[in-house]
């Protein structure tokens, strides 16, 4: 879950991919003593990385961001340091791409990078959302990150949510959407992701592949 150098985080609008990849990212620097994340989301101007960039820096992770993020400037840009971190093989790195294939597009120009590199690319799933509520949709949504990305999803990630309302319950259906998934596309469920209150109830064997969220992106309205 945590051994590769790469980790690239997709996923559609709304499917929580960037609290994900943020607590990724922390749960790595405590593993690893040089850890990136790089806000690679060219596409959705909200749920950003740089809301948790003060965070992230004071648990010494370094956070590469588009020159405009999070400013009313809502001009598609990516740093130029991402062209660096393929050559500081010190650091783990996390990406979060854009949630759609426009978004994955982007990242096609650094396909040779990173399959030269150790990497993961996970898909990051909400059931509950219109998007992803059936194993079709997922796949069809698979399909189109794998081919504007020319890279391979290497893993899915469960994080089925109804944001505060979310329950034990809501994981665990979810999760059986998923497996579908797996089975139909050969995939690994690389793990699942949820707040503590969602997890308290779930079995012990439910949660051996859990990553526990802790909240640091802003929703909108907030």
């Amino acid at each position: 879950m945590f051994n590769k150098r790469i980790n690239i985080f997709t996923g559609h609008f709304g499917s929580g991919k960037t609290e994900v990849a943020v607590n990724f990212a922390i749960k790595l620097s405590e593993l690893y003593d040089k850890t990136a994340i790089v806000d690679f989301d060219i596409v959705n101007p909200y749920f950003r990385t740089a809301d948790a960039k003060s965070e992230l820096e004071r648990r010494g992770i370094l956070v590469i961001l588009p020159l405009y993020a999070n400013t009313n400037v809502d001009v598609p840009s990516l740093p130029p340091e991402i062209n660096g971190i393929f050559e500081r093989k010190e650091y783990r790195v996390v990406f979060d791409v854009g949630g759609d294939d426009i978004g994955a597009k982007a990242l096609s120009r650094y396909r040779d990078e990173i399959l030269k590199d150790d990497y993961e690319m996970f898909f990051v799933v909400n059931t509950r959302r219109p998007m992803t509520d059936t194993d079709e949709k997922i796949g069809r949504l698979i399909a189109e990150i794998e081919y504007s990305s020319r890279l391979k999803v290497t893993g899915i990630v469960n994080n089925t949510n109804l944001l505060e309302d979310t329950t034990a319950d809501d994981l665990i259906q979810g999760g059986k959407i998923i497996e579908e998934v797996s089975k139909k596309l050969n995939i690994p469920v690389a793990f699942t992701s949820g707040f503590s209150e969602s997890i308290r109830h779930m079995a012990d064997n439910e949660k051996k592949r859990f990553l526990e969220l802790q909240k640091f992106i802003k929703l909108p309205w907030e």
